[in-house]
């Protein structure tokens, strides 16, 4: 009873807060587990004037069908060599750039670049795509002339149309739109650490370089660790939005990654049950390989995110 007393208390004590925090869980309930029941149409031949309950039951048709499509085959391959790039060259970008921020002496600059670097965040992938379209026209594109005069490509090529140029273009571009949003972890992380330290450094002769790779680096490494195993989780969550907008006829066998298979199977080929089935493959490998991450980090470094 004593401690039914306590917790009653201190939800009491906290009801204000918990009412501020009511809609974010009512938001979370209906929008990510209520849709969980609509899984079972993944063991369905589902049809929308069937509805859930009266769908035939099919098992696991579904998957057996989805490891022998060679397409489903190919999108997988494909999701794993974007997001592995993306990873490669996008992960280190903002920690790099905060490091740079960090060392800034002329604040008012700081704040420019900063600036800058975040405002590509908020443009949606529309208009990213349509300036690249823009940019990158075999006539009139600036970069493509700048390109030709490099003696990089040939006079008239076109790039967004070049399935060789698809995932440079695709990471390049994922890259340009994310590193100022996602160094703002990394610059709060930088913040917090004790400026004595520094001091102590200088007096011991460090210089800036050395302050960086034996003070700033170590102190971020449990951010730089935990931020490295969501993205391990997502290797299989490719940009939809990013891919789906940059496809075109020579370059959708380039740009069908998970995401837009199971678009195109589920909702352009009313295949309901299907795209499913490959969204929640895409689940269970990100929640493995996150999984698995999480592991080796603890097992490696002691730091984990569970």
């Amino acid at each position: 009873m004593p401690a039914k007393r306590s917790l009653t208390k201190q939800i009491w004590l906290q009801r204000y807060l918990m009412i501020l925090t009511l809609p974010a869980v009512i938001w979370i309930l209906l929008f990510s587990y209520v849709p969980m029941y609509g899984l079972i149409i993944v063991f369905q031949d589902y049809t929308p004037f069937q509805g859930f309950i009266h769908s035939p039951w099919v098992g696991f048709d579904n998957f057996r069908e989805l490891f022998a499509d060679p397409t489903f085959r190919e999108s997988l391959s494909n999701t794993f060599k974007m997001s592995i790039a993306k990873l490669v060259f996008g992960f280190p970008a903002p920690i790099i750039l905060a490091l740079l921020l960090n060392e800034l002496v002329f604040k008012r600059f700081k704040r420019i670049v900063q600036s800058l670097t975040y405002l590509p965040y908020f443009v949606s992938w529309v208009l990213v795509v349509g300036f690249m379209y823009t940019l990158l026209d075999p006539d009139t594109g600036v970069i493509t002339k700048l390109l030709v005069r490099l003696g990089l490509i040939e006079n008239g090529t076109m790039l967004m149309g070049d399935a060789h140029a698809f995932l440079a273009l695709a990471v390049i571009t994922e890259v340009w739109k994310n590193i100022g949003w996602n160094s703002i972890i990394y610059l709060a992380a930088i913040a917090g650490i004790d400026p004595q330290l520094y001091e102590a450094a200088v007096v011991d002769g460090a210089n800036r370089f050395q302050r960086v790779w034996h003070i700033t680096l170590p102190s971020l490494k449990p951010t730089i660790i935990i931020l490295l195993i969501l993205s391990i989780g997502g290797l299989v969550s490719a940009n939809f939005d990013q891919l789906f907008l940059m496809q075109n006829s020579m370059t959708q066998d380039a740009a069908n990654v998970l995401a837009v298979y199971s678009y195109k199977m589920g909702l352009v080929s009313g295949r309901f049950s299907y795209g499913t089935a490959v969204g929640l493959f895409q689940s269970l490998v990100a929640f493995i390989l996150m999984y698995v991450a999480n592991y080796t980090s603890r097992k490696i470094s002691k730091e984990s995110l569970f």
